[in-house]
Order: C-alpha cells, then structure tokens, then sequence
C-alpha cells in the first residue's frame, strides 16, 4: 500500500505547545486519530490568533479546509507535551498549506506529519475568495505583492 509523504520544510514559522488530554485518548490508551485532527486544528487557530486572526475573518474572508493529510509517526499518550510547529506553503491565488510537524517536547519524538489546504470563502456569497493582502502582509511578508 502507497504510503502519503510530506515535503516539510526545514525551518517553520511559529510554534506552539499543547497537552494531551485524557479526553483525547482512544480505547488503544493513546491519541486518537479524530483528535489529533482536533488538535491541528486548536494549533492553526492560536496561529491565527498570533497574528490578530479569526477563522471567520482575515481580511473579511473566513478560512475553509480543503483537504487534511495526517502521517503518524509515533504514539502520545495523557500528559504528553506536544509542540506542533507549522508554516504556510504552496499558496496559489486563493489559498496556501499551512504544514505541521508535531514533537513530543519532552523526548524529542516525532509524532506526526501533517497538512491542511486552506482556502479564503466568502461565507455571504458562498464562493472562494482571493487571498486577502493583509493576511499574506501578517503571515507571509515575502509574498505580500501576489495577491
């Protein structure tokens, strides 16, 4: 069976550090893969908040998931220190991947792989919005002309 493989980068933008909960483990006594998706998504709201965002308002525009790949590389269990380090790749005129690695802090392990495809929708006229130009001044300076 062909197994998904990530490009990460080598350097990623912002980082934070989030518990596992007892209300994250399955009936394995680990991280379910639903709340590792929970997870992912906690971290790329604090990103958001990092740079005075909403997921409903960036520019006037929320954000939508388009597609969700998650690579489990190890297990976590209650009381595990995960820091989840992301950054944002292949942007295009309407959206970008914000990519994730995520670490057990305390051993140095890694847990998981993963990505989310992102996209501006405008939820009033229920269509696709194009990358706002304050979120890519916030988020990706070095691409803030493209928009």
């Amino acid at each position: 069976m062909a197994r998904i493989t990530l490009d990460l980068p080598e350097e990623f933008e912002f980082k934070v550090d989030l518990d596992v909960r007892v209300s994250d483990i399955n009936y394995g006594n680990h991280l379910g893969n639903d709340r590792m998706v929970t997870l992912l998504h906690e971290a790329r709201l604090r990103y958001l908040r990092h740079f005075d965002f909403a997921e409903f308002n960036i520019g006037g525009f929320g954000l939508m998931v388009t597609d969700l790949a998650v690579c489990f590389r190890a297990e976590s269990f209650v009381g595990d220190m995960l820091t989840f380090e992301m950054s944002l790749t292949e942007f295009n005129k309407y959206g970008c991947d914000m990519v994730y690695r995520v670490t057990n802090a305390d051993q140095d392990r890694l847990v998981a792989e993963a990505k989310t495809g992102l996209v501006f929708f405008d939820y009033d006229e229920r269509k696709l919005a194009r990358v706002p130009p304050v979120f890519l001044q916030r988020c990706a300076p070095d691409r803030a002309g493209e928009s």
